[in-house]
């Protein structure tokens, strides 16, 4: 077991409290992790407030340079960061190792990003000038499905727009999110970047705190809600991005071998726990047979076991509370439709679930209507195009979508008629770090990624004086 340290004012510290943090293939203790106190929660906003003048002042690209540096760090030590992120997380090495060089290249992205000043008017008496100020303290609050890449969402654009941070990591996956905090503390002057954690005890004070001036947020809808709430009494900038139960919707021209691959894919990533994927299979009735079948010899032959153990593609879910919900989902799948492949969890040590296909099921079950966020796919039937659309959007949730087909402009139809923040065509969670991205209805308020999701970190300033002499 690795010590780990909470980072408060350029200084790894011990936290008030410990606790444990577990393996979820074994349900063994991967570690004690440091517990910040509400104390050490306000002595890092505290600093962060404290580096904010200094660092605001920076040139912007300076603080470039610094972003671009912490992104080295991270490559440079891809391989630990994977391995303490896949004992913690649960999903194997080599999607571990993804998400953590997919980390370093948000960073490089992002960090390359320009806030330029925009000229709205200049006429022969006026001259109106736009400029994006940094806001202050940013709170950024992290789940535990994709710790780092969701990190990398956030944490780069703060500090290039010339924010300050205190990051607070998901209390059942914080190891590797304090060790990238010890590798690059160096980087940053003291007091720009501060990490700690609780054991889901904290957040509502940080998102109370009068010195935090924006809070970005990615978790449930339920969780959101209460973060606007809090953050109300002192109107904060928010930034939510929440839950989701994407509509996949199969066309009846596709070739079933071709896209039962990608579709898989899309709903059974992370084992399921993606805020973005396919959570409902829509597919017309004439493929609907092929495609359940096409997706069940998929399922039995996918390798679900550790993710330290080389071959394997799918790991656990990560933690008990989600592994207890999704079984709560398995049950409603047998009283509502037909299990056709997995249907349990397995028995062994660890929070495993058997890849899931359930066919010849509707709207009105648990397992359709709310979001499940684990390996189990309801694949629902439909013969009209019109009403496969209106029931796919017959949700609060408007994240993504994605639409399949072998004629694009049939596809593109459906797509502008989804509301969503994102529809794909023929693929599903594809996204990179200049492709802006946010939910629509109760999936999330505001924008993450490229300048859009940049200028969320600023505050619109408009100069408007007369021209110069």
């Amino acid at each position: 077991m690795s010590d780990y340290s909470l980072l408060i004012d350029g200084k790894m510290v011990p936290g008030d409290m410990t606790m444990p943090v577990l393996n979820p293939a074994t349900e063994e203790v991967v570690a004690q992790c440091p517990r910040a106190s509400r104390e050490q929660l306000d002595r890092a906003v505290a600093a962060a407030k404290a580096a904010y003048p200094a660092w605001a002042a920076t040139p912007m690209e300076e603080r470039r340079k610094l972003v671009i540096r912490m992104a080295e760090a991270i490559e440079a030590n891809a391989s630990e960061l994977a391995h303490i992120l896949t004992s913690e997380q649960g999903k194997p090495l080599a999607d571990a190792t993804g998400e953590v060089l997919g980390m370093a290249g948000f960073f490089r992205y992002l960090g390359s990003l320009e806030l330029p000043m925009r000229v709205i008017e200049n006429s022969g008496d006026r001259k109106v000038e736009a400029y994006r100020r940094p806001l202050g303290v940013v709170g950024a609050i992290i789940p535990w499905n994709y710790p780092l890449l969701i990190l990398a969402f956030k944490l780069p654009s703060a500090l290039l727009a010339g924010n300050t941070l205190v990051v607070k990591p998901a209390p059942t996956t914080p190891l590797a999110s304090l060790r990238f905090a010890e590798l690059v503390k160096d980087i940053l002057p003291k007091g720009v970047l501060n990490f700690i954690t609780d054991a889901n005890d904290l957040g509502d004070h940080m998102t109370k705190h009068p010195d935090i001036r924006k809070i970005s947020f990615t978790g449930s809808t339920a969780t959101g809600q209460k973060v606007m709430a809090s953050a109300s009494q002192t109107l904060k900038r928010i930034t939510l991005e929440l839950g989701g139960n994407d509509a996949g919707i199969v066309l009846d021209d596709v070739d079933p071998k071709k896209v039962a691959p990608g579709i898989f894919e899309g709903a059974f990533q992370n084992s399921g726990q993606v805020c973005l994927a396919i959570k409902r299979l829509y597919v017309h009735e004439s493929v609907y047979d092929e495609i359940c079948n096409e997706l069940v010899a998929i399922a039995k032959n996918t390798v679900v076991d550790d993710g330290s153990k080389q071959g394997t593609k799918l790991g656990p879910l990560q933690n008990k509370m989600q592994y207890e919900k999704v079984k709560a989902f398995l049950e409603d799948a047998r009283k509502n439709g037909n299990v056709i492949a997995g249907g349990s969890a397995m028995d062994r040590p660890g929070y495993f679930i058997e890849p899931t296909i359930v066919r010849d099921i509707k709207e009105g079950s648990r397992l359709v209507d709310e979001e499940q966020f684990g390996p189990v796919l309801p694949v629902i039937k439909y013969s009209d195009k019109d009403d496969v659309i209106r029931r796919a959007n017959a949700t609060t949730y408007g994240l993504g979508a994605s639409v399949w087909s072998s004629d694009i402009n049939r596809a593109h139809e459906v797509a502008t008629r989804i509301e969503a923040g994102t529809v794909w065509i023929n693929k599903h969670l594809d996204m990179a770090p200049n492709i802006p991205f946010g939910g629509a209805k109760q999936s999330g308020i505001g924008t993450e990624f490229a300048e859009e999701g940049l200028a969320e970190f600023t505050q619109l300033q408009i100069i408007n004086g007369p021209p110069a002499a």
